[in-house]
């Protein structure tokens, strides 16, 4: 159930956000600038803006510290689904393959018991 949550979260986290995203784009191309004159337009948009650099960071050290604990490969896709979509995709995302490798491991220790 927690698995089908965090998929959820992942389709979610990538449309709504891309939802806001895609129109910008269609409207004005790759226009950098005018993407951060927008995203720090005032001080509420600056606060969210500066809310999710620093939780990006956080998940990234999340991301690198868990995920090699764990022995999760290929932690690089949350980095790069954090920059591409956002934290909205990133941490579901990476929630969900940590909670498989952890199923996994359980489903391990629990067959090596029984034999």
């Amino acid at each position: 159930m927690l698995q089908v949550t965090f998929l959820t979260f992942c389709i979610l986290g990538t449309i709504l956000p891309y939802s806001q995203f895609i129109p910008f784009l269609m409207e004005h191309g790759f226009d950098f600038q005018l993407f951060f004159e927008q995203l720090f337009s005032n001080r509420i948009s600056s606060f969210f803006a500066m809310d999710l650099i620093v939780t990006s960071l956080i998940l990234w050290l999340f991301v690198f510290v868990e995920g090699r604990r764990l022995e999760m490969k290929n932690l690089w896709v949350y980095i790069i689904s954090n920059l591409l979509v956002g934290v909205s995709l990133a941490l579901p995302l990476f929630l969900l393959m940590r909670e498989r490798k952890q199923q996994q491991k359980t489903e391990t220790i629990n067959l090596i018991l029984n034999h």
